[in-house]
């Protein structure tokens, strides 16, 4: 038999978390052909396996590259870290259904709750749809250099429905607007939408860390209950698709039970976002973990989204999005870099924003590195947090960390490490067996995120240097188990007939490469972004799209309409 590629004599981990086994991998016509002793005399083009791991490419299922891969065929950093397949239309924010005349009101919502440059989408979208489907058709006609699996996103379909008005007040749709939610839902799910998502915070409070545009919630976080049982209701009457769900209130028994009733009444699995450990509340994950294991044990198939990657956020205040849990930081953290700078040096708007700290996972602000100061007045800072600098300035922590900002003209770059702080706290939430690694967000929050580095973290640090798993259980974890339980047919395992994508990386050498600032976004827009080093090969579909850590330019990535 013929092969197109063989990849001889390599330790092969086929996903399902059975032990590795020494041998080779043939593929043929985008498909896994055979497994184990492989004759690579008529093979087209031999790959070297000797000291690499084979591994089924890996599945991230929280994802924002919905504008993105209209630009990006790599939907880069995920392309890089071994990604070969990527969800889209997470929170319920999307860009359909979308009239023209809102098409501005959508990118503009975007910007604000997911930091995506308004210049990109502008100048990147081809905005050739108004419809789900049409969207859909759209993104087949796109080049792909990995797979693309498509959530419907409730946001636009509210919008749509109700107005925008109505939408954001959380008016209770009429029983018409209902069957109309339905229908449009349905719609996008015979076009090959794989289930619907939703994020769902209060309109304020400690928890209200992402508005839109104007400082308004997001249509989800007013959607009412009775919706989504309807939403949940068009799945149970199909029998497919997934629910990705946010749902954080002040009634944590409401949400835990609502959550439990939307996976009861739509049979399917439904992924609650996040589950990330806290240093200052550690009892937050280990709740959710023993609900998570209640819900198992029980059958109700819920499960959890854990934030496993260990980036912090890298940050100037010209672009800052995420204290909108405090109304005054908030509205400082509005505007361009002007209308920001003279908030922030306004001296009468100090005191409210001193009484108003934000409680999400970046405060206290003490806790901020001064990462690179950018004047000779504030070079004394670098690499002292902002309570170091307080302290010797004998400020308050808002003022010191606001004075240096203006004085710098925004341009001070500050950085807070992740919330876990201690490295044991990440570790039960990586080991638990269930848990759903990544949360990239991959395609947002451009200028200061990049956990878009998740699988290589987590084949580094947590399997090689501190051997919390195996990796068997690592490649099960990322890859097998995402594609299961979000409708991934015949993905995320290296078995015969199945779609070859495929990662061969170095084990001993592969790392994360520093950070870096690169200007290649549309519109002349930047970002921060992580390569990694070690992966030899990325197969996807039977093709190389990545060689020697490098792109191919390869684009054999499709569009998985219903997962397939």
């Amino acid at each position: 038999m013929s092969y197109d590629i063989v990849i001889k004599d390599g330790l092969v981990f086929d996903g399902s978390g059975a032990p590795r086994v020494r041998g080779d991998v043939g593929i043929t016509g985008g498909r896994v052909a055979a497994i184990g002793r492989v004759d690579h005399r008529n093979a087209a083009r031999v790959i070297d396996g000797n000291g690499m791991h084979v591994a089924p490419g890996f599945v991230d299922l929280h994802t924002h590259y919905d504008a993105q891969i209209f630009w990006d065929p790599y939907c880069t950093l995920s392309g890089w870290h071994g990604i070969t397949s990527v969800a889209i239309g997470n929170c319920g924010f999307g860009f359909a259904p979308v009239t023209p005349e809102m098409r501005e009101y959508a990118m503009r919502s975007m910007v604000r709750v997911e930091a995506i440059p308004y210049a990109s989408m502008a100048q990147g979208m081809p905005w050739d749809w108004v419809t789900f489907p049409e969207y859909l058709d759209s993104l087949d006609r796109t080049s792909k250099a990995m797979n693309i699996l498509p959530y419907v996103p409730v946001g636009p379909m509210l919008l749509q429905v109700l107005g925008v008005d109505d939408a954001k007040a959380g008016r209770m749709p009429t029983d018409e607007e209902h069957a109309e939610l339905a229908n449009l839902l349905r719609q996008a799910m015979d076009a090959g939408g794989c289930g619907w998502s939703a994020q769902r915070l209060p309109p304020t409070g400690p928890a209200a860390v992402q508005r839109d545009w104007d400082g308004t919630p997001m249509p989800t976080d007013m959607m009412n209950d009775e919706t989504a049982r309807v939403l949940a209701g068009v799945l149970a009457e199909r029998n497919q698709g997934v629910v990705q769900m946010t749902l954080t209130t002040d009634d944590i028994k409401h949400d835990l039970a609502h959550l439990e009733e939307i996976a009861s009444i739509s049979g399917r699995p439904l992924l609650h976002n996040v589950v990330q450990a806290f240093e200052s509340k550690p009892h937050v994950h280990k709740r959710q973990i023993e609900w998570l294991e209640r819900c198992r044990q029980r059958g109700i198939p819920v499960y959890g989204q854990g934030v496993t990657s260990d980036a912090g956020f890298t940050f100037t205040l010209e672009d800052w999005n995420l204290y909108d849990d405090s109304e005054a930081w908030m509205e400082a953290c509005m505007g361009d870099k002007r209308e920001r700078l003279a908030k922030f040096a306004d001296p009468a708007r100090r005191q409210a924003l001193k009484d108003n700290l934000p409680s999400t996972a970046t405060a206290p602000l003490g806790t901020v590195t001064i990462l690179s100061p950018r004047s000779r007045g504030t070079e004394k800072y670098r690499e002292m947090s902002v309570s170091q600098a307080a302290e010797a300035t004998g400020k308050h922590e808002v003022d010191v960390m606001l004075d240096i900002a203006v004085e710098d003209d925004l341009d001070t770059l500050f950085f807070v490490a992740p919330p876990q702080g201690n490295s044991e706290l990440l570790r039960e939430v990586v080991s638990y067996p269930h848990m759903l690694f990544g949360v990239s967000d991959g395609g947002a929050h451009t200028k200061f995120l990049t956990a878009g580095r998740y699988p290589t973290e987590t084949l580094t640090q947590q399997v090689r240097d501190n051997q919390w798993l195996t990796y068997e259980e690592a490649h099960r974890r990322l890859s097998a188990l995402p594609a299961q339980l979000a409708g991934f047919r015949d993905r995320g395992v290296i078995k015969q007939g199945c779609p070859a994508d495929v990662v061969v990386y170095d084990p001993e050498n592969l790392k994360v490469l520093p950070m870096e600032v690169v200007h290649d976004l549309p519109g002349g827009e930047w970002r921060r972004i992580q390569k990694a080093s070690g992966y030899r090969n990325v197969i996807v579909n039977g093709e190389i799209t990545i060689e020697e850590d490098s792109q191919t330019e390869t684009y054999s990535g499709k569009l998985l309409r219903h997962g397939q």
